[in-house]
């Protein structure tokens, strides 16, 4: 530091945008690898699609790409409404 100034300091200010001002980049996460308790480490995982339920969304399962041990699930909610047709 030389004086009062510090170094690296730009002297700028940023804008803190509010929850509702700032834009939605992650809205929804994937996960790429996972700890799996059978191989004892993280994995690369595959996603597999489990239930779907037209209220709540679609459920998927994270599965070990080596051992198929499942890792965790996700509930993915949908903003469509799903109609139905009867005949």
């Amino acid at each position: 530091m030389k004086g009062n100034r510090q170094e690296g300091f730009l002297g700028t200010r940023r804008r803190v945008q509010s929850d509702a001002q700032a834009p939605k980049q992650f809205e929804q996460l994937e996960a790429s690898a996972l700890y799996c308790p059978r191989c004892k480490r993280a994995v690369p995982v595959r996603k597999r699609l489990l239930l779907v339920l037209p209220t709540q969304g679609d459920k998927y399962e994270y599965l070990c790409a080596h051992c198929a041990t499942s890792v965790g699930t996700k509930m993915e909610e949908t903003t469509q409404k799903i109609t139905l047709i009867h005949t």
